[in-house]
């Protein structure tokens, strides 16, 4: 997975660049596709050039993003992760460098975004937080026995 973090955007364009998250939206959109399909997806609202595409996509590829297969006559790209699961992934990333650099501060931080963004997402956080405090209890019991 990528390692960048652009703290000055916005979404996934922090940890992607600002083609490669429009490549990805196309991947994510359509699954398979080739890379003549992907430059046509992009060329509906800007122009762009196949070459740049298939260097997105190819640095794409090597980062693990995507995966590239010989199709009947050209070859085809499929994402690896869902967009949810890519999202998810960063997320945890992101979230275990912040804990890393000072917890108590990051887990209240965390607290006052939430309640600032949307104070209905507290309530599932402690519902969150209750079942995980269950699951690890019935895991340290089942150790015990």
């Amino acid at each position: 997975m990528t390692k960048t973090f652009r703290s000055g955007s916005k979404g996934l364009d922090k940890v992607l660049g600002p083609l490669e998250h429009e490549v990805m939206n196309v991947l994510w959109a359509k699954g398979v596709i080739t890379g003549k399909e992907v430059m046509e997806e992009i060329s509906r609202t800007r122009k762009i050039a196949i070459t740049t595409v298939l260097t997105i996509l190819k640095r794409l590829t090597a980062k693990g993003l995507v995966t590239k297969a010989k199709g009947e006559s050209f070859y085809v790209f499929k994402p690896v992760y869902t967009k949810d699961e890519f999202a998810g992934m960063v997320s945890e990333e992101v979230l275990k460098g912040v804990i890393d650099l000072w917890s108590g501060s990051t887990i209240a931080s965390f607290v006052d975004i939430l309640a600032d963004k949307d104070p209905t997402e507290l309530d599932r956080l402690s519902k969150l937080v209750s079942m995980k405090k269950q699951e690890l209890r019935k895991l340290k019991e089942t150790e015990e026995e």
